[in-house]
């Protein structure tokens, strides 16, 4: 029996490289956009510290310059917050495109797959193909030498 080589093997191959690098990338896309999202978290935790804290001054005797401290605090705060969730909101347009580029790559792959398993399966029809030939070709040399050599093969 002949062997199968899929003629496209070195093309599927590069389709292989290709998504397991695509599988990095959404990997590395995934952890940025999981730090960012911790760092977010962080800065409410921070946050929600200072509004405590503030709370806290403004029970019992005042002292305005520790209550205007706070409120900047806050205010602070507020604008890295507001930085953060822009960071957040880049790091998930990222992951969102290396998603993107992760199936599409996955689907090119298993297009050149089912190319290869459609040849493979061609390639052993026409190995069936030849194998009958080849049995034909056996019998029918079998039968004539069996009449030439004076026996018809039927029985008489």
């Amino acid at each position: 029996m002949a062997r199968f080589r899929y003629s496209m093997q070195s093309i599927l191959n590069i389709k292989l490289k290709m998504e397991t690098q695509a599988k990095q990338e959404f990997s590395a896309a995934r952890a940025a956009l999981d730090e960012e999202e911790e760092r977010l978290k962080g800065l409410y935790d921070r946050k929600a510290g200072y509004e405590e804290a503030g709370a806290a001054l403004l029970k019992g005797r005042l002292n305005l310059k520790k209550i205007e401290e706070n409120k900047m605090a806050v205010l602070c705060m507020d604008n890295y917050i507001a930085d953060q969730q822009v960071r957040v909101e880049k790091a998930e347009r990222a992951l969102e495109q290396a998603r993107e580029r992760l199936t599409e790559v996955m689907m090119e792959r298993k297009t050149h797959e089912t190319l290869k398993e459609k040849a493979f399966q061609q390639f052993l029809m026409d190995e069936k193909r030849q194998e009958g030939k080849e049995i034909d070709e056996l019998t029918s040399y079998t039968y004539g030498q069996k009449r030439k050599d004076g026996r018809s093969g039927v029985p008489a």
